[in-house]
């Protein structure tokens, strides 16, 4: 029987409050208005962003179902859309890609000006959302909501996809695959011969390792206090590793001291610490390297460091979504994945039903895991 047009009852993992566990519940979800696309979530991974959230790092309004990496089929369509019909397999687009902005329209940007990222409101265009639970408006986060059964985005925050690419891998082209390969390769552009830095080796870190790799660099350093990342980092292209807390002296110096006193080519941050953000600026090289800020920083955060690192000549900078145009570039990278050109099964560590998504929290707190966690929805794989 046809949903299109209805109300649908599905499950969903409903955010109430900061600091608490999500709440496994039955919503609501309306349909699809003029531009909007209902779709069926079959995949999604919980990704370090989320869990900023639920500490209370990272501001949002409550209550909100949270979740930004995923793939699915459209469920129905309102009217004017016409990139995407019911049936087709697509990605959420948490950076949309509305074609009309400056950064749209810039060769340089890939930051829509319609993107719900910064001081996240939680609302669709028209200033209200799409779901309900036991009678309270729901909110939805940056452009997606995926920790659900269905949910409904904007037509510019969704793309159309392979319809033979496996949800359970694709689904990480949404996230932190593309954050941390397209910031090694995009944003800054890393050469081949170069050597780089990789501070954080979760999923997204493990995405920029992969990236470099691509790229060419000749030495690539993974930076983690979590040993038991060295070994996948490795396997994906690092080519060393070094734990901070093995040394008395900072960071910094101990990678300049690996890189003859000069410093690396290329650094990113992937962690969302400001202090780590700063050790990366002082690691590269005093003169022509390049510092990425991958990792997001916590609301309201502010950093604080030495001017002289950039006046002699460093260069810093900030990446979102590995500065890729979503629409444009999320279809070729599920094509170069199915075309065998990237490993996305080496950034999964475990696979959970919907109902378990506490328990993938833990894991990712723990350290278990990646950042590219998978589960999948009850109703689906």
């Amino acid at each position: 029987m046809s949903t299109s047009g209805k109300v649908i009852k599905c499950k969903a993992a409903v955010a109430w409050e900061p600091k608490k566990p999500f709440s496994i519940e039955e919503v609501e979800v309306a349909p699809p208005k003029a531009h909007e696309v209902r779709i069926k979530i079959l995949a999604t991974g919980i990704c370090r962003s989320d869990d900023h959230v639920m500490s209370g790092a990272l501001t949002v309004p409550f209550p909100i179902i949270l979740g930004h990496e995923a793939a699915g089929i459209v469920e129905s369509v309102g009217e004017g859309v016409t990139c995407v019909k019911p049936g087709d397999k697509v990605i959420p687009l948490f950076v949309p890609q509305c074609g009309e902005c400056s950064s749209c329209v810039s060769p340089k940007g890939n930051l829509c000006t319609t993107n719900d990222l910064g001081a996240v409101r939680g609302l669709m265009k028209d200033g209200t959302t799409r779901f309900t639970c036991k009678g309270k408006q729901i909110n939805q986060f940056i452009s997606t909501s995926t920790f659900t059964e269905y949910t409904v985005v904007h037509e510019t925050a969704v793309v159309k996809i392979d319809a033979v690419a496996p949800p359970e891998k694709v689904c990480l082209i949404g996230c932190g695959f593309s954050t941390g390969y397209g910031a090694a390769l995009n944003t800054a552009k890393v050469e081949r011969g170069s050597t780089c830095a990789v501070f954080g080796l979760g999923g997204v870190g493990l995405s920029v390792v992969m990236g470099c790799k691509a790229a060419g660099a000749s030495r690539i350093i993974g930076v983690d206090i979590n040993k038991d990342k060295f070994a996948k980092a490795k396997e994906l292209g690092a080519t060393e590793c070094v734990n901070p807390q093995d040394f008395t002296k900072p960071i910094e110096e101990v990678l300049r001291e690996l890189t003859g006193g000069n410093g690396v080519d290329y650094s990113f941050e992937v962690i969302g610490r400001t202090d780590t953000m700063t050790a990366a600026l002082a690691s590269c090289h005093m003169n022509y390297g390049t510092s990425v800020i991958v990792g997001v920083p916590p609301s309201a955060s502010q950093i604080t460091y030495n001017a002289m690192l950039l006046f002699t000549g460093r260069t810093w900078k900030g990446s979102i979504f590995g500065g890729w145009k979503s629409k444009d570039s999320v279809p070729k990278l599920v094509a170069d994945y199915m075309g065998k050109k990237f490993n996305l099964d080496a950034l999964i560590t475990h696979t959970l039903p919907f109902d378990k998504i506490n328990e993938g929290f833990e894991l990712l707190r723990a350290g278990k895991r990646w950042e590219s966690f998978i589960y999948s929805s009850v109703n689906s794989l």
